[in-house]
């Protein structure tokens, strides 16, 4: 996902260029302690740590595996007393201060994996006043707290919102909604980019399309979150209008992602030099959004070029791909455990501490599975795609890394 060009992203890139590559697994170092054991994955989580915790358990949930206690106990002992989440806090019995790096987007994502677990009222009410207090005069959010408004930011909090309970609708500044911030950022029938929505508008207030944009925008105009479930839209394959609701708004984004995957049936990367090559993670944010609208045949096929093709591109970016492909998955009704020949759940799990307990049903599944081990890579190249805009898709993806020292 695209998020906020701010100064504290800006620093992270410098850190991230002159990391050496070195080999995939972690070890142990005076500048770089271990792990948490509670922690999905292997990648430094200095960018990404609370993200990819809750889309791990947010995609475990969706294919009825229950969390273990100590990953949860790990994302909520991560909140900040002032109910917001930073991307990692070593430390947590040191209180945040100024210096403390939260934002929107950890914050958000916290709150939609908590709300779905169930029984963190306390942490999700936290977070979502101080969401509410950092929500910007246009009604939408921005990154980080008092940054321009995008519409990546502004939709994964609308979703947060819902799944909390809220309406997102009345929950506005200075008489604006994140709704109105949406409908700022899309652009018109004509030209290029039609029905599209930009990540933020341009030194010059103009607008461009820009596809993870656009699947964020789509979610966050049906007041939908990352874990969508299919025909939440209603206005399937709309043609595309004068953007005058929400609901519109979203038809015309659906109606650009259609288009944009109709030849190949997925997305292509925004890295400079990298442009033919497949976007893997924005491709799967494209299926939830149009799953989400209810124009299932196009997600539909794309969902199944993933299962034919973003099993390699998953096991070396680690447990949000896994999770990106789950929640795909889980959009466009597929089993995720066996997406292409590949047991996601399994694969999700394996980075992470065991799960406590399944469903009936999964539990079946798991005792009839062997339990050799998949292959999983490091994912922590983000501070390059927050700057470049190009994301997971919708926030975080593995597409660009380097090994951890």
């Amino acid at each position: 996902m695209i998020v906020r060009r701010s100064a504290a992203v800006l620093a992270a890139v410098a850190v991230i260029g002159a990391a050496a590559p070195a080999a995939a697994a972690p070890s142990p170092s005076p500048s770089r302690p271990a792990l948490p054991s509670a922690l999905y994955g292997e990648g430094d989580p200095q960018y990404d740590g609370v993200w990819r915790q809750s889309l791990a358990l947010l995609a475990q949930h969706t294919a009825g595996v229950a969390p273990p206690k100590a990953a949860v106990d790990w994302l909520t002992g991560q909140q900040c007393a002032d109910g917001s989440f930073a991307p990692y806090r070593a430390d947590t019995a040191k209180a945040c201060d100024a210096t403390t790096t939260v934002d929107t987007n950890q914050t958000a994502a916290a709150v939609q994996a908590l709300a779905a677990l169930g029984g963190h009222d306390a942490v999700t009410d936290k977070a979502v006043g101080w969401l509410k207090s950092v929500q910007n005069k246009d009604g939408g959010w921005g990154y980080v707290a008092g940054g321009a408004s995008d519409t990546n930011s502004t939709s994964v909090v609308v979703g947060a919102l819902a799944a909390a309970g809220e309406k997102p609708a009345e929950v506005k500044k200075d008489g604006r909604s994140p709704y109105d911030a949406l409908l700022g950022l899309t652009l018109p029938c004509e030209g290029d980019g039609a029905g599209a929505f930009a990540f933020q508008p341009g030194k010059k207030g103009e607008l461009t399309a820009n596809a993870d944009a656009t699947a964020a925008g789509v979610l966050g105009s049906l007041g939908a979150g990352l874990a969508a479930g299919p025909g939440k839209g209603g206005q399937a394959d709309a043609a595309c209008a004068e953007a005058d609701s929400p609901g519109q708004a979203a038809a015309n984004g659906a109606a650009y992602l259609t288009d944009a995957l109709a030849e190949g049936g997925h997305l292509v990367s925004a890295l400079p030099g990298a442009e033919d090559q497949p976007d893997y993670g924005n491709t799967a944010d494209a299926v939830v959004a149009l799953a989400a609208q209810g124009s299932t045949e196009q997600a539909r096929r794309s969902a199944a070029w993933l299962e034919k093709n973003a099993a390699g591109w998953a096991a070396q970016s680690g447990p949000a791909a896994y999770a990106q492909l789950i929640l795909a998955a889980h959009a466009t009704g597929a089993d995720p455990r066996a997406f292409g020949g590949t047991d996601l759940v399994e694969r999700l799990t394996a980075t992470g501490p065991a799960p406590e307990k399944t469903t009936g049903t999964e539990k079946a599944d798991e005792e009839k599975k062997d339990d050799s081990g998949p292959g999983f890579g490091v994912w922590w190249f983000v501070g390059v795609c927050l700057i470049a805009g190009i994301g997971i898709g919708f926030l975080f993806s593995g597409r660009a890394k380097k090994r951890q020292p």
